[in-house]
């Protein structure tokens, strides 16, 4: 299958990076489009373009990602929103339109209300639209005050939600159409992760802005961790928690559909 591998961090991510290699791992055709720049925050848009009438697109290659045959993955970094993305490669602006896409690996938490800015998220949702399934994936990365940006220093597990991602994959090729995940994963290593959970949406999201200064011009912004208590069973509780949850978004799909948990935590287990 053709699946249409996106995110919002842009092209350059290695959370994309390792999931591409997921989707490639299970057998699958990765259409690897995203855009040039960091479109964080971006939910569905479909703009601002730098030219309405055209979309800058550039070859590159996605750095340690071979398909079966030994050859190397090349992905297109586009001057576009991932939204947009969603619905060029419908167009078939990347070749033959693919069949699903996920998103991700986004650095930080989509949890709760974060969702409905998500621009991870939101190319799932897009394609939604075009009749595919989807998934949107999320390292919960933490968030350091004072930097204005999601991410630490250092090592992040890109391979702990690329194994969850890996797994849940199969289970949603044959789910029925139109089915969308969101799928939030702590930033640990995979012997730490405690299992997979389905979750509620949270209140609020696992990350907040605040205003930390202002003048006649403008605000100062930054991007903390969210410190609010939060239900036991909604996404952000549980990923605090060690787990990684999975929670059904998309408007038709039922909110507890029946998941294989047990069965996707043995797949990573396993590192299947």
């Amino acid at each position: 299958m053709r699946i249409l591998v996106t995110n919002d961090d842009g092209i350059t991510s290695p959370g994309l990076h390792a999931l591409v290699a997921a989707v490639v791992a299970v057998g699958h055709e990765p259409v690897v489009a995203a855009p040039s720049t960091d479109w964080s925050g971006a939910s569905a848009c479909l703009g601002p373009l730098d030219d309405p009438d055209r979309v800058s697109i550039d070859r590159v290659p996605v750095p340690g990602v071979v398909t079966a045959d030994g050859s190397p993955v090349v992905g297109h970094a586009v001057g576009a929103p991932p939204a947009l993305i969603s619905m060029l490669a419908d167009l078939g602006g990347f070749g033959p339109p693919p069949m699903m896409v996920v998103a991700g690996i986004n650095r930080g938490p989509n949890t709760g209300r974060s969702t409905l800015f998500s621009g991870t998220i939101g190319a799932v949702l897009a394609g939604e639209r075009f009749g595919w399934s989807g998934m949107a994936v999320s390292a919960d990365v933490p968030v350091t005050g004072g930097t204005g940006a999601v991410g630490i220093p250092g090592h992040v597990h890109w391979e702990t939600a690329a194994a969850v991602a890996q797994a849940i994959l199969p289970w949603l090729v044959d789910a029925p159409q139109r089915t969308v995940l969101n799928l939030n994963a702590p930033d640990a290593p995979i012997a730490e992760l405690r299992g997979i959970r389905w979750a509620s949406l949270a209140p609020v999201g696992g990350v907040r802005t605040t205003v930390t200064g202002r003048d006649d011009t403008g605000l100062n912004l930054d991007l903390v961790s969210n410190e609010e208590s939060m239900p036991d069973d909604s996404d952000t509780a549980l990923v605090r928690a060690g787990w990684a949850t999975v929670t059904p978004i998309a408007p038709t799909a039922a909110l507890k559909m029946e998941l294989p948990l047990a069965e996707w935590e043995r797949a990573v287990n396993r590192g299947d």
